[in-house]
């Protein structure tokens, strides 16, 4: 019998021009989407993987087309190590993060959902995990909202089930921590004393700044508080963490275990966020997750829910996954039946590897 070895990988850009106001602290939303990859093999088999498509997805596309693709052909799936450290060589001028880490993410996950079917497993048991239930929280309550608007969402959040979200701080570009604190008192009040709150401010504070408002802010029962400060500023976040108890979340903009090592040493991080669809994808977040472990840190993804459900199974210190609530519209479009929340909570196909099947007459007719 042939080995089953990479014939070819097809790629589609897929995306939604944002309808509404989304903006965080530093940047407004005009589009969201996924790069979709299909890792084909000479069988007829093939693997799915995704990254994102806000900015640059296009660069994406073709670096996965013209640059990893004939590095591919003729390699088995599950040389998955191997290929990871020729990859990372081959294109480390040109990308040890950014762009070209989102398009071998998404090739690597492919790689990976293709070890799951040939061995007729769910990924999360071929992780080693067992659960196929996992907590899952919603998140949103963009600064671009009125009080109002925030509150009708966060109000939505609660009645579909959830029992944590997660709101954005810094409004008016970080000038207005008064108008923030109003905003998260606002939102305590709404969800009560037992649904977990937490705060994500994208970079955009000082640490000193930081501090104060996160002291300020703590009296509310504070679960998180994600990139209070530049996401590369290790001195801030460093000063941060001494600066107060409310527990600091980052690494969601970390794309090696170089990166989360640098996080660890300095002291920068209680709960690691780190991104499989940016990070390098599975081969490069186990490794990046059993650093988590050795520093008796908790583990919870950002974002692309049903790339990281395998992974919140199998790993005990994995905390929960994030629902994206923007993300929505472009999830069910894009896949067939995708999982969906049920009062907090996520249910793991069990279905061989990812366990996801693309809806390729979406993606036919909309992706470029």
């Amino acid at each position: 019998m042939n080995a089953q070895t990479v014939s070819g990988i097809d790629v589609y850009l897929c995306e939604t021009h944002i309808k509404g106001n989304f903006a965080d602290s530093t940047r407004k939303v005009e589009t969201i989407g996924f790069v979709v990859v299909k890792v084909k093999l000479n069988d007829g088999r093939y693997g799915i993987g995704v990254t994102y498509h806000e900015v640059g997805g296009e660069a994406i596309r073709d670096f996965v087309k013209f640059a990893l693709e004939p590095k591919l052909i003729g390699r088995s799936p599950f040389e998955t190590e191997t290929l990871y450290e020729e990859n990372f060589h081959y294109r480390r001028g040109v990308g040890r993060k950014g762009l070209a880490f989102c398009a071998y993410s998404a090739v690597d996950i492919a790689l990976w959902d293709l070890k799951g079917k040939l061995l007729n497993m769910p990924l999360y048991r071929v992780l080693g995990g067992v659960k196929n239930v996992v907590p899952i929280y919603a998140s949103g309550g963009w600064t671009s909202y009125t009080l109002e608007e925030l509150l009708c969402e966060v109000r939505g959040m609660v009645d579909r089930g959830f029992d944590a979200v997660k709101i954005k701080v810094g409004v008016d570009g970080g000038h207005n921590p008064d108008e923030d604190l109003r905003r998260v008192a606002a939102v305590r009040e709404l969800i009560g004393p037992n649904v977990r709150l937490m705060l994500d401010a994208n970079n955009v504070w000082r640490a000193s700044t930081a501090v104060q408002f996160a002291n300020r802010v703590k009296e509310y029962n504070i679960e998180l508080f994600e990139e209070p400060v530049f996401a590369d500023d290790m001195p801030g976040l460093a000063q941060f963490k001494q600066g107060t108890d409310v527990p600091l979340a980052t690494g969601e903009h970390e794309y090696t275990r170089y990166g989360v090592r640098d996080l660890l040493l300095n002291k920068a991080v209680d709960i690691l966020q780190v991104d499989v669809t940016r990070c390098g994808g599975y081969t490069e977040i186990l490794k990046i997750i059993g650093m988590t472990q050795a520093w008796n840190l908790g583990f919870a993804p950002h974002g692309m829910e049903h790339m990281h459900m395998h992974l919140v199974s199998a790993f005990p210190n994995a905390l929960y996954l994030e629902r994206l609530f923007m993300f929505e519209e472009v999830v069910r479009n894009v896949y067939l039946n995708p999982p969906e929340p049920e009062n907090g909570k996520l249910r793991l196909p069990d279905a061989p590897g990812l366990g996801m099947e693309l809806n390729m007459d979406y993606i036919r007719d909309n992706a470029r």
